[in-house]
């Protein structure tokens, strides 16, 4: 397979092209955006996650479970192909919950994680018997509440705010003052609450499983997912020692990035096969009950997809070629640099249907959008392009259909295809 190179880009080197026209799935991308009916596209390829999905388990070894975080993408199609290739879910909203129960994935294998969850969201989740990611003792008092009205037992882990980082992760979700999770220093005192029956919370309707400990995202750094889960264990193990119950569940997070940006590298996962086995061993002594979870969604589902769309002009503006397609910010907000990025750098993108031509140029690739933030590609190099060629966004499988304003200014909506 030919890698496919950009300016100091990594190369992507799991997708292939024919005749110039990159292929996903089953069938080149001028096939799939015609059956869109010329609207753009996003396109996930199955074969690429299951192939992740199996690498990382065989990186796990059995030692450990892997569980699919949705908020990545929970496109129903998509989580239901998921559900037989991975261990568990992991939800972040009573609607992800839904597409979730209607997967093959057995509810204990299903987590609840994220602030603000609402009444029916807890009562809907204590019903199908999941597990709840606590985030805050209000929201420990609410699930008690719940659980004793409808005389059923709700199953609850803790979600930790630990007292350190994920270091040179994309974006840090512990460590320091967090609306995640509950501070790791105020544990002791819930547990001795817990045990009394004297905090603000009824217990008597909850089953205690575990903790979930997420301390960051979007990491690179092999040596800097070693430490952080090593840390996260050893916070587990002392915490564990106040706990109302054996622990059964431990999530340790994910924190598995890849490449976006130029200078970026894939994360080299090989040292981790002998540091997770050997976690857990250490985990299996001090807690022989508890299961080692590990929940990704980017890692597993952001390489496996493609975003397309049409070019339906081209100018020149003061000596700078301006490519103007049908998509954009509106479609592909993370693409534009409008999603957490404090310098806006660009994705590889490449004129799909013109792969590795002879001919290239400079440009700057812009959505329809009355704004100069709708912007796919800045100053790039890539084919000479022509009206009607397909651009072509890679590492857009997760955080791109959900998390963009589709709205905005009301244009058509794009499309979403497993193929």
């Amino acid at each position: 397979m030919t890698a496919i190179l950009f300016e100091k880009h990594a190369p992507i080197e799991h997708f292939r092209a024919e005749d110039g026209v990159l292929v996903v799935g089953d069938a080149p991308i001028t096939e799939h955006y015609a059956a869109a009916g010329g609207v753009p596209v996003y396109l996930y390829d199955k074969a690429l996650f299951q192939r992740r999905a199996d690498d990382l388990k065989a990186l796990f070894d059995g030692h450990i479970d892997l569980h699919y975080a949705m908020k990545a993408n929970p496109m129903p199609e998509l989580v239901q192909f998921a559900a037989k290739h991975v261990d568990g879910l992991d939800v972040a909203s009573g609607a992800e919950l839904d597409v979730a129960l209607k997967t093959e994935c057995p509810p204990e294998e299903i987590s609840f994680a994220g602030p603000a969850k609402q009444h029916w969201e807890l009562s809907n989740a204590i019903d199908a018997g999941i597990t709840l990611n606590v985030e805050s003792v209000v929201e420990l008092q609410r699930i008690g509440e719940i659980a004793t009205a409808a005389g059923r037992r709700a199953r609850v882990a803790l979600r930790i705010n630990p007292d350190f980082q994920l270091k040179r992760s994309g974006m840090k979700m512990g460590g320091g003052a967090q609306q995640f999770g509950i501070d790791a220093e105020l544990i002791p005192g819930l547990f001795e609450q817990w045990r009394l029956g004297s905090g603000p919370f009824d217990t008597r309707h909850m089953d205690f499983v575990g903790f979930h400990i997420y301390s960051g995202s979007q990491n690179l750094l092999c040596e800097s997912l070693i430490e952080t889960q090593t840390q996260t264990v050893e916070l587990a193990l002392r915490l564990a020692k106040d706990a109302p119950a054996p622990v059964r569940m431990l999530n340790i997070g994910g924190g598995f990035g890849i490449p976006y940006f130029p200078g970026e590298k894939p994360l080299d996962t090989a040292p981790l096969k002998s540091h997770l086995a050997a976690l857990a061993a250490h985990t299996a002594t001090s807690l022989p009950e508890a299961r080692l979870v590990i929940e990704l969604g980017r890692y597993l589902v952001g390489e496996c997809g493609v975003y397309v769309c049409e070019v339906t002009d081209k100018k020149v503006s003061r000596d700078k070629t301006f490519l103007i397609t049908n998509g954009g910010l509106h479609h592909h907000l993370a693409a534009s640099g409008n999603f957490g990025q404090i310098i806006r750098k660009n994705y590889p993108v490449v004129v799909g249907n013109r792969v590795n031509a002879e001919h290239e140029e400079r440009v700057n690739v812009v959505g329809p959008l009355c704004t100069p933030l709708d912007l796919l590609a800045d100053n790039m190099t890539m084919a000479e392009a022509e009206i009607g060629d397909l651009i072509v966004v890679f590492q857009s499988g997760a955080y791109g259909y959900t998390a963009s304003p589709r709205d905005f200014l009301s244009h058509r909506q794009p499309v979403e295809k497993l193929v």
